[in-house]
């Protein structure tokens, strides 16, 4: 426990190990599933509520030594950083995503399309974007707009930024209420991101023969906007845990860290989303 004199060390815990298990049991089955195994679903089943099983339980040991003073300044700090460099390790996984949009449409493409690169490895190939190969060996495709669903989705993020605010500005100000009314508000903006991506991605599959193997444009447009989707899910459902826990009194001025670290987690997955909106549904 900590005191204004001594650091919290935490105890022994089996959570970690539990959740490296789910996961490493959850990856077994997604590689058996790929394989076409019968045993690849339940297993990635089994794996995953493993895992959040380890979720609620770690959270919950968590939020009960927050809400009990067993933390101090320090531990707050130390947290912070810990949430900085995890936000960081999701820039650079992002920007490894963003850099191979960029390489494959103006570098990759156009070497293809030009000279004797062109004439040895494909004539016919025409280097335009958006492209599905040489030979259009990803099939006929239509490409995904901006002014529809993406941009009434981009409105939505920017909105939900603006109510995770007013949820913190709610917080500093002891004011409950605006607290979880912004929560509320934030959470929905999510989920509705999260339903409106699935209409778009069916959409994508049944009216524009836009998939997956639809070439370099399908592969990187699924693998920007399926993670960037993924990481929305993720965030929402943290905000959710927020809500709940201010629902039942947690948070002051000043102690609220995991509200804190659920905003700017939030915040990047909003400016993540610009980023996605401009380089691959308006360039």
């Amino acid at each position: 426990m900590s005191t204004n004199s001594t650091y919290y060390i935490p105890h022994k815990a089996t959570w970690p190990v539990i959740g490296t298990v789910g996961l490493m049991i959850m990856l077994a089955g997604f590689a058996n599933f790929l394989n076409g195994s019968s045993i690849g679903q339940p297993l990635m089943i089994v794996g995953l509520l493993t895992f959040i099983t380890m979720l609620v339980g770690w959270f919950s040991l968590q939020a009960k030594e927050s809400e009990s003073g067993m933390y101090n300044h320090e531990v707050g700090i130390s947290y912070r950083h810990g949430m900085m460099w995890f936000i960081f390790s999701e820039i650079v996984f992002f920007a490894v995503f963003f850099g191979t949009l960029w390489y494959t449409r103006n570098l990759s493409v156009p070497w293809l399309g030009e000279g004797a690169t062109k004439e040895l490895l494909w004539p016919a190939f025409d280097a335009t974007w958006p492209t599905n190969g040489p030979g259009k060996v990803g099939g006929e495709f239509e490409p995904m707009g901006a002014w529809g669903l993406p941009f009434l989705n981009t409105l939505l993020l920017l909105s939900s930024g603006v109510t995770c605010t007013w949820a913190h500005h709610g917080l500093l100000a002891k004011n409950r209420g605006q607290l979880i009314k912004g929560l509320i508000a934030t959470v929905a903006l999510g989920f509705l991101f999260v339903c409106f991506q699935a209409i778009e991605y069916h959409e994508a599959y049944t009216e524009m023969g836009l998939t997956l193997g639809s070439g370099v444009y399908g592969s990187t447009f699924f693998m920007l906007t399926g993670f960037h989707g993924f990481h929305v899910c993720v965030g929402a459902i943290i905000l959710s845990v927020v809500l709940f826990r201010s629902t039942r009194g947690h948070f002051s001025p000043e102690n609220h860290f995991a509200f804190e670290a659920a905003a700017w987690y939030w915040h990047f997955v909003d400016v993540v989303w610009l980023g996605l909106f401009i380089f691959v549904y308006l360039m």
